[in-house]
């Protein structure tokens, strides 16, 4: 009855680890001869450790990565341009934390999606939230809610996690009604999230920018907010933009 008692409140705190190992958890405190407190200590580990594991999973998955990337399996070597520091710096999340713009701009092939999927799963380590989204669905799903009466909530979507990372922007050209719902997405964000985006051009090959004044003006603070980084980062973009100079965006 004791026992029964225990695992009830167990399940009313929502303890489920500390539920699902009890026994061996009593045994091992036991065998370790523990005090108190240590065991409960104990007890705690294991259940941060179990939500933890919980919260990582189901974070990766509203996440949307197009695959399983981490820094350990990009190959430094083959690109030995970038700086495995520089980039180690990124996965620190301060960007994140300070709602910053990273561009990760390169030609196909030199691993800007590995490094964006690896850096937005360190984001989830840290405990941020995280959406991947390609390019071309992100504006295709702006303008399919315009459409429909629903830009205010798609908008709302895109801008609830704190680092939003758009891939392969530039690959295909914006149409002025495009670019205005992107840009819209970007005023949204100014200073509220992170945004990480890969690109195979210079932000000046983008594509026709619409001439709404306060589009212009939201690519502006892009551009600027983009720039306006820490020197190690702008270290990181002039890397990977593949020589390709700021003042050139």
């Amino acid at each position: 009855m004791e026992h029964d008692h225990l695992i009830a409140m167990l399940n009313r705190l929502k303890l489920t680890a500390i539920r699902d190992q009890l026994d061996s958890l009593i045994d091992e405190a036991a065998r370790r001869e523990l005090t108190i407190r240590e065991a409960l200590s104990l007890f705690c580990e294991r259940e941060i450790g179990r939500k933890d594991e919980r919260r990582i999973e189901m974070s990766v998955g509203l996440a949307r990565f197009p695959f399983v990337r981490d820094l350990d399996g990009f190959d430094f070597a083959a690109q030995p341009s970038i700086d495995k520091k520089q980039i180690r710096e990124l996965t620190a999340g301060r960007f994140i934390a300070n709602a910053e713009v990273v561009l990760l701009l390169g030609p196909p092939g030199v691993g800007k999606t590995h490094l964006a999927v690896a850096i937005g799963r360190q984001a989830i380590l840290a405990g941020y939230t995280v959406l991947f989204v390609p390019a071309p669905t992100l504006v295709a799903q702006l303008a399919k809610a315009h459409s429909e009466g629903r830009l205010e909530d798609r908008l709302t979507h895109f801008g609830k996690p704190k680092l939003l990372i758009v891939d392969e922007l530039g690959y295909l050209p914006f149409e002025p009604n495009a670019a205005h719902l992107f840009f819209q997405l970007v005023s949204r964000r100014y200073e509220r999230g992170s945004m990480l985006i890969t690109s195979n051009r210079s932000i000046g090959e983008w594509g026709t920018v619409s001439r709404r004044s306060h589009d212009a003006s939201s690519f502006d603070r892009f551009v600027r907010r983009a720039c306006v980084l820490n020197s190690a980062i702008c270290r990181v973009e002039r890397v990977i933009c593949q020589g390709i100079p700021l003042a050139s965006w």
